[in-house]
C-alpha cells in the first residue's frame, strides 16, 4: 500500500503542501492539499493510504479550494446562492463539490438568500428607482424563489412606489415638453411599465402629475407637428386633406378643438 514518504510546503503558498508517496517502486509526487485538509486527515510521513482514501483527500481539497474561491467572490458584495454556485461551476468545479461548498457557506452564514433579497430590493428601489415588477424578475434570475422575493418586496410600500414613479414621470414631462399632454401621458405610462410599476401606481401618478404644457405651448406643439403633416398631405383634395390632418393630429394626442382651431385658421389664411 502506498505510504507517505515526504510532505513539503509549496513555494507559492505556505498554506498548501505537496504530498509524496512511495509505493515500493520509488518516491513520487502524489497530490497537493490545503493546510486544513492536511490536519483534517492527519496526513504525516509514514501514513499508509489506499486508493479510496486518496480520492477522499483530493475531494476534500477540491471542496476547500472552491470554498476559498467562493469566500473571495463574496468579499466584493452580497451574492445569492445561485450566483455563487454559477461562478464555481464556471470555474469547472464538479457539481458535487459546488453542492458541498454551498452547504458550508449556508451553514456559516456566508450566504443567505433572504438577506440577499432584502438588500437587493432596497438597493434597486432606492438607488436604481426600479419598480417591483422588474426587481422581482431580476431576483428570479439570481435564483431567489417566488416566496422569498415577495417577502422582500413587502418593504417596498405602495407609497414608496408612487414616490419613485413620480421621479420618473417628472423626468419624462421635462423631456416631452414639446409633446401634447396625451403623448406625454403615454410616454409616462410606457416608461413606468418598463421600469416595473403596476397599472394602479401608474394611474395614480399620471393623474397627480402637473403637466408643464399650458394651452398656448400645446398649440405651438400642434402647429409644429401640423407643419410636417402639411407637406405630406399637400396634394390631397381639400376635404381629404382636412380629414387626414385631423386624424393624424388626433393620433398624436392633440385635442379635437385645438385641431379644428388650427385647420380653421389655416383655411382663413388661404
Amino acid at each position: 500500500m502506498p505510504t507517505i514518504s515526504k510532505i513539503t510546503t509549496q513555494k507559492s503558498s505556505e498554506e498548501r503542501f505537496n504530498v509524496f508517496l512511495n509505493d515500493g517502486k520509488g518516491e513520487k509526487f502524489a497530490f497537493s492539499v490545503d493546510q486544513n485538509v492536511l490536519l483534517k486527515f492527519g496526513l504525516k510521513k509514514g501514513l499508509e493510504l489506499d486508493e479510496m482514501e486518496i480520492l477522499e483527500i483530493q475531494y476534500g481539497d477540491s471542496v476547500k479550494k472552491a470554498f476559498n474561491k467562493a469566500i473571495e467572490f463574496l468579499g466584493f458584495r452580497m451574492r445569492s446562492e445561485k450566483e455563487t454556485a454559477d461562478m464555481l461551476l464556471k470555474k469547472e468545479y464538479p457539481e458535487s463539490v459546488v453542492t458541498e461548498v454551498i452547504h458550508q457557506l449556508r451553514h456559516y452564514k456566508y450566504v443567505n438568500d433572504s438577506e440577499f433579497a432584502d438588500a437587493f430590493v432596497r438597493t434597486h428601489w432606492k438607488t436604481g428607482g426600479k419598480g417591483p415588477g422588474v426587481i422581482k424578475r431580476e431576483l428570479s434570475l439570481k435564483g431567489i424563489d417566488k416566496a422569498t422575493a415577495e417577502k422582500a418586496l413587502e418593504q417596498y410600500t405602495k407609497e414608496d412606489q408612487i414616490e419613485q414613479a413620480m421621479v420618473h414621470a417628472e423626468k419624462t414631462v421635462r423631456k416631452e415638453a414639446k409633446s401634447s399632454t396625451v403623448q406625454t401621458k403615454q410616454k409616462i405610462e410606457q416608461t413606468l411599465l418598463r421600469k416595473g410599476f403596476n397599472f394602479d401606481v401608474i394611474s395614480i401618478v399620471t393623474e397627480e402629475m402637473t403637466y408643464e404644457n399650458n394651452e398656448d405651448e400645446e398649440y405651438q406643439s400642434l402647429v409644429k407637428q401640423a407643419e410636417k403633416l402639411q407637406r405630406k398631405y399637400a396634394k390631397e383634395k381639400p376635404s381629404a386633406y382636412r380629414l387626414k390632418m385631423k386624424q393624424a393630429l388626433y393620433r398624436k394626442g392633440f385635442q379635437i378643438d385645438m385641431i379644428e382651431r388650427f385647420l380653421n385658421e389655416e383655411e382663413e389664411q388661404d
